[in-house]
């Protein structure tokens, strides 16, 4: 799964308002932010960089003020690795990702929350500061998330959010639009306050169907700690290999 994983992350990042592929490597750009979440790069399955390929991509990102950044399946390039830890990369994380198939996929048990496709810009807006909430302020919510998240929807992705009584928002997540084959879901997050009560089960299920119903053979996604990962195996997501994430100080 390695292969069919990486030929996504380099699809997804064409997908980016500024794209620049340098030799084996391809860069993702948004003007809108300066997050390095966003703003990152992936090698081409099978890249073998030399030293001036390296430094040409690390030009790009130095070029506009960001911290050179790569997210990849190192098994489906094995000589990047290597040739950007001879630049100085050091590693940020490194993420085992689950895949799930339309054979794998199981419901949530019942009697937990409904996932819902935001309709305004008001619940677009408030699933943003939802998610800011729930990943512990580690982005602001803005206008821009805001209209990302819409972005995401309106171009084959889904978006989904689980509402409070009080029209409020308990948590979310998305998953982007398929590309060869498969799409990742990412960024689901639950406010603390509603932890537990089947928030995140509610909206995989949903982002996950949603992607097989728009022609995925496959979704898969990254895990932030136990309690997630057995969320997303209940729900038939298994271990399919893992991601690395590799950043120039």
């Amino acid at each position: 799964m390695d292969t069919p994983v990486q030929n996504f992350a380099v699809a997804n990042l064409r997908r980016r308002p500024v794209v620049v592929e340098t030799a084996g490597f391809v860069a993702g750009f948004d003007p809108d932010t300066t997050s390095p979440y966003i703003n990152y790069a992936t090698p081409l399955p099978g890249a073998e960089p030399t030293t001036a390929d390296v430094a040409a991509l690390v030009g790009e990102f130095r070029a506009r003020g960001l911290k050179p950044r790569l997210e990849f399946a190192p098994v489906a390039a094995p000589a990047v690795e290597p040739a950007l830890r001879t630049a100085g990369f050091i590693t940020e994380e490194e993420h085992v990702y689950l895949v799930c198939t339309p054979g794998t996929l199981t419901a949530p048990a019942p009697g937990g929350p409904a996932a819902d496709l935001p309709r305004t810009d008001d619940e677009y807006a408030v699933l943003d500061a939802a998610l800011c909430d729930a990943f512990d302020g580690q982005f602001a919510p803005s206008p821009e998330g805001a209209a990302r998240l819409r972005r995401t929807q309106e171009r084959g992705g889904a978006v989904r959010l689980v509402r409070t009584p009080d029209g409020g928002c308990a948590g979310g997540g998305s998953c982007s639009p398929p590309a060869v084959g498969t799409s990742e879901l990412a960024g689901v997050g639950t406010r603390p306050a509603h932890r537990g009560q089947g928030v995140a089960a509610a909206v995989v299920a949903s982002l996950t169907e949603a992607m097989f119903g728009a022609g995925a053979g496959s979704v898969w996604l990254e895990y932030s700690g136990d309690g997630s990962r057995r969320v997303y195996e209940r729900l038939g997501y298994r271990p399919a290999g893992n991601r690395l994430y590799i950043s120039l100080p």
